[in-house]
């Protein structure tokens, strides 16, 4: 089973890179959660790089301690608490060492994390790291600092992030932010605030930027980049307001994508996350007609059930979603599809729980994401629905969801052997050090033999020949 069908959070991913020789100081990064947050993690260094911080993997000889929290879960929560409660001691040694906590979890308690956690200095929202430096002076004058306004505008579009801790051939690339759908479960909209996207030109400038330094992938990346449409500023949700000069040249998510194809063709262009009522016929033949934009979506669906999506506030239908996946395939006949799954709503029965794994059977993903229903304290399912599915229930009916999507990635994968690919080499193998690591258009993962003359970044062509339940077995053509 692949790890990534039972973690609900990613662990805590510590960065250090190579920067200003004359920089004193250090700055101990470390992120938790969504690609939102390892790219806004890559923004924080990059500002406070030009403060004299560089960044350390080695956590006693840190002057700065930030951690890039998650709110999405509880448990992505309690990992944190459990993470800063390590830190005790090194307040101890170094009194003089400052300790923060940005993102989601920053802005959701605000100033009652300072009272929580006495061993927290500084307390930052995603739209506020900017305000570091002055913030870190406070700390530095005895002063608990905390800013967690939320932006109407995008915020960082003329930082150019730091790359922390990659492979030097992938990267992410922030093009929305924040979220409208206010599906009831989660807390994203109160952490993230209002969607709002970024200038199409600094994202083509940035995506040139990377092909330049030999990157051979990115990402396009937010909360919702379907919702992505530049008008000049401003939230979406205020688009009505433009001027009609502002929507005649407007620009969607599908303008985008097919802009960035053209101006980086040697680049593979993947993205995400999709939300499944924005998602348009258009960006499918966007990526049926370049050969550089992967055939993958992830597409969170969280249910197959009418009843609990309405519950949900999802803004689909079960057939809504199914037509869409129908539709995808005929116009990119080899489209692989990722999803996103809560088992045990509030008020989910056993023919809800049926309804989606007659749904996943129906898609047949290639993997995903599931999770137990958890309660996020603020959100209108914490505020106006019981979470009345016992927590034995809710065990058994991810296990099942689990466990099928297990057979469904197994199928998948075994539809890929006996095709010849081409992949990007990523890097060695983790239980092969003889073998390389790369991924297929469709986001497979494929080991196979290094040949002399390779090298990490490496287009190369591969034929499967077999494969497990989550990985593609090759040799090189």
């Amino acid at each position: 089973m692949q790890e990534k069908y039972i973690d609900e959070t990613k662990q805590g991913e510590a960065f250090a890179i190579a920067e200003k020789p004359e920089n004193s100081k250090k700055l101990f990064l470390e992120s938790y959660g969504c690609q939102m947050n390892f790219s806004d993690s890559e923004i924080v260094a990059s500002i406070l790089n030009e403060q004299g911080y560089n960044t350390t993997m080695n956590l006693e000889e840190a002057d700065l301690i930030l951690l890039n929290t998650c709110s999405i879960r509880e448990r992505a929560e309690q990992t944190v608490r459990m993470r800063l409660s390590q830190f005790k001691n090194l307040k101890k040694e170094n009194p003089s060492l400052t300790v923060g906590v940005l993102g989601c979890m920053a802005e959701r308690l605000k100033t009652k994390f300072l009272e929580e956690e006495h061993l927290v200095d500084l307390v930052v929202g995603p739209d506020a790291y900017r305000d570091l430096p002055n913030l870190l002076k406070e700390t530095e004058d005895g002063r608990d600092a905390i800013n967690v306004i939320l932006s109407k505008e995008e915020t960082y579009a003329d930082i150019n992030p730091v790359r922390l801790g990659g492979n030097g051939v992938t990267a992410f690339v922030t093009i929305t932010r924040g979220c409208d759908n206010m599906c009831t479960f989660c807390v994203v909209p109160f952490t993230r605030g209002r969607e709002r996207s970024r200038d199409p030109h600094s994202i083509i400038e940035e995506c040139k930027a990377l092909a330049e330094n030999n990157y051979k992938e990115i990402t396009l990346l937010g909360q919702n980049v379907d919702s992505y449409l530049w008008y000049g500023g401003g939230a979406k949700k205020d688009f009505d307001k433009a001027s009609e000069m502002q929507k005649a040249t407007a620009v969607n998510f599908a303008q985008l994508l097919e802009m960035v194809a053209k101006a980086v063709p040697g680049m593979r262009i993947r993205f995400s996350t999709s939300n499944p009522h924005e998602m348009t016929e258009e960006v499918f033949r966007v990526i049926a007609k370049y050969d550089n934009v992967c055939n993958y979506v992830h597409l969170p669906v969280q249910s197959g059930s009418d009843r609990i999506l309405q519950k949900m506030n999802r803004q689909h239908t079960r057939q809504e979603y199914l037509d869409l996946i129908k539709k995808a395939k005929e116009i990119v006949p080899d489209i692989a599809f990722s999803q996103d799954m809560i088992a045990g709503f509030c008020g989910e029965t056993e023919e809800d729980h049926q309804l989606t794994l007659d749904l996943m059977r129906q898609v047949e993903y290639d993997y995903g994401y599931m999770f137990a229903y958890s309660e996020r304290p603020g959100t209108p399912a914490h505020k106006k629905m019981e979470d009345d599915v016992p927590a034995d229930v809710k065990q058994r009916r991810l296990a099942e969801i689990i466990a099928l999507q297990g057979e469904l990635s197994r199928k998948r994968m075994q539809s890929y052997v006996g095709k010849t690919y081409e992949v990007l080499i990523e890097g060695i193998s983790k239980k092969n050090k003889n073998q390389w690591k790369a991924r297929t258009s469709q986001n497979a993962v494929v080991v196979f033999d290094i040949i002399e003359g390779q090298n990490i970044g490496d287009f190369v062509t591969v034929f499967v020949n077999d494969c497990t339940q989550g990985t593609l077995l090759g040799k090189t053509v």
